[in-house]
């Protein structure tokens, strides 16, 4: 999908339609009030107070007629320039206008505004010149939303909508949304045995068996792929002390976010990150020059108070483990090991075939820890990693984490959404802060650098992409269930049936044999809907010549070929991790 915010021509697209959107509520509901109507990255939206009525989702149709009949109008967009004083009289009548001006910057001595008709708007700009340019528009839904985002201010009713140049356009992303609807994970989860999330846990997800299937077979892809670049593993204490998290900077910057308890009269949190253990893990031992770069990772269950309205599947959680990995270096090595990362990277993401764009994310404006040298050094080490790594890179500025710079990976899907997953992050304050030290070749104990870095992200929202971007059709090597054998006669060919049960499961695959009395069509349409990668059909003919009828997911076709074939077919689709679909 196309970024609107990030394309000019869109961006003033789409809030010329935020106007027209707030334009056409202001005939049909004379009483409204506006707040605020930003372009956001599918579209915009608009906040309004309408009193005590309220719009559902079939009133869109009548507030989208309204929108089309001025468009035709072909009313001109004009800006004005007037003072604050002007502005507050202009909108005397509106106190989320009122609120919007009387909170300007202070230098601000010009408020613009458009008009286009009856209607005026506070607004930046730019905007289209005429209504007539806004034609090929969809309004998607309506929801609540706190005035300022605050809980405990009122609520309003915010209409989403979307904007292009040309119906054509417009109807590939109503198609895209259509599809990312049938792939929502919540949705998927339930339907496939995955997941479920229960009010007596909120924002904490169950995993079911066929998700726990599908979560240790990516932990243990995990625990491979490290283990091939050298990776050493540990788990540390999911409750520790305050002191611990007041040396880290935790407590300072992060404690709105953690939760903690009292143990023996002590204040203790249950760890939101876990850099902090394993920098007391490094600080168990001595090290040397020859030890760097020490790799440490760690499958780390962590828990962060997330508002409740922004929990969502297992895309906003409140406890995760976080696929974590601690390198410790020496300052020269920095650049190749980064390289290194981004190599690792791509080919971990290769074999889920994601595809994925990097951010430089530079030095926050307040709130951060260490000296602007000490930043700007780890920021030019970052970006040298990738121009050597010929990867491209945007600069993200101010969004670093508190104690240093990060690269972001932005993981691309099968809908070209965009995800933010793998992380690097240089920190060369929490070595500081901690006081570690490596002895260097001339005995002198130096400091070492140290890199976070995730790449899953975490294990549950990676999940929750991962479903999605296959539309809950895992390739063979990730689904729940591989091969479902479905017997002509639930009766008359189960013995074969177990027989080519037996052997798929001696070549290590996950096998289920449906031998229901049902008709035949339907135990076939239900592996169907499973979205199991293979179903074998075996009756007389199979039997007598020992051979299978396969019938490959989303294929109508089959084909006959030996039992002997298929479990060699399969179990090399299997090793190789090959994505079929």
């Amino acid at each position: 999908m196309i970024n609107i915010k990030e394309d000019p021509k869109l961006n003033v697209l789409n809030h010329s339609c935020a106007h027209l959107l707030a334009h056409a509520v202001s005939h049909l509901y004379p009483h409204a009030k506006f707040w605020v109507g930003p372009v956001i990255d599918d579209g915009f939206y608009y906040d309004i107070d309408l009193g005590d009525d309220v719009i559902k989702e079939e009133d869109l149709a009548r507030i989208e007629k309204e929108m089309k009949k001025i468009s035709k109008e072909n009313k001109r967009i004009v800006r004005h320039e007037i003072s604050k004083e002007e502005a507050l009289k202009m909108f005397k009548d509106d106190p989320y206008k009122i609120d919007l001006i009387n909170n300007m910057d202070e230098g601000s001595t010009v408020i613009s505004c458009y008009s286009q008709g009856d209607f005026t708007d506070l607004c930046r700009g730019p905007h289209v010149d005429t209504t007539k340019e806004i034609k090929y528009f969809k309004l998607l839904k309506v929801s609540g939303a706190y005035y300022k985002n605050d809980a405990k201010n009122k609520m309003l009713q915010r209409i989403y909508g979307v904007c292009y140049e040309n119906e054509e356009d417009l109807q590939a992303h109503l198609f895209m949304l259509e599809e990312a609807k049938k792939r929502d994970h919540r949705k998927l989860g339930k339907e496939l045995g995955l997941f479920m999330i229960s009010e007596y846990a909120p924002g904490c997800p169950f995993f079911l068996p066929n998700g726990m299937i599908v979560r240790n077979l990516l932990e243990n892809f995990w625990y491979e792929e490290h283990t091939k670049e050298g990776y050493e593993f540990i788990k540390t204490p999911i409750i520790m002390s305050k002191e611990l998290w007041e040396i880290s900077g935790h407590w300072d910057h992060y404690r709105n976010n953690m939760y903690t308890t009292k143990i023996d009269e002590h204040d203790f949190a249950i760890k939101p990150m876990n850099c902090p253990g394993a920098l007391l893990v490094y600080k168990n031992g001595l090290h040397s020059y020859r030890d760097l770069p020490l790799r440490l990772g760690e499958l780390g269950i962590v828990h962060r108070h997330e508002a409740s309205g922004a929990l969502n599947g297992l895309f906003r959680v409140r406890t995760f483990t976080q696929d974590d990995a601690h390198i410790f270096m020496k300052e020269e090595d920095t650049e190749s090991e980064v390289i290194r990362l981004i190599q690792f990277i791509d080919r971990f993401y290769s074999i889920f075939g994601l595809t994925y764009d990097i951010e430089l994310s530079t030095r926050p404006k307040e709130g951060y820890i260490g000296s602007l040298e000490v930043w700007d050094k780890a920021e030019k080490a970052l970006a040298l990693a990738c121009e050597h790594a010929n990867k491209p890179y945007k600069i993200n500025e101010g969004d670093g984490a508190f104690y240093g710079p990060k690269l972001d990976f932005h993981i691309h899907d099968s809908l070209n959404r965009t995800w933010q997953c793998a992380t690097i992050q240089l920190d060369m304050n929490l070595p500081e802060r901690f006081d570690i030290t490596y002895v260097a070749e001339n005995g002198e104990k130096k400091r070492p650098l140290m890199l976070h870095r995730v790449i899953f992200g975490s294990i549950e929202r990676f999940m929750g992409i991962i479903i999605e971007h296959f539309g809950g059709a895992f390739p063979l090597w990730l689904a729940p269930v591989q091969v479902e054998i479905v017997p002509v006669h639930h009766e008359k060919h189960l013995a074969y049936a177990l027989k080519v049960q037996e052997a798929l499961q001696k070549a290590g695959l996950r096998v289920k044999v449906d031998d229901r009395n049902e008709k035949l069509g339907y135990r076939i349409r239900e592996a169907q809907t499973q979205k199991i990668p293979y179903t074998l059909v075996v009756g007389d003919s199979d039997e007598a010549n020992n051979t299978v009828t396969i019938r490959k997911r989303k294929h109508k076709d089959t084909e006959v070929m030996s039992l002997d074939e298929c479990v060699k077919l399969l179990d090399t689709i299997n090793d190789e991790k090959t994505i079929e679909d």
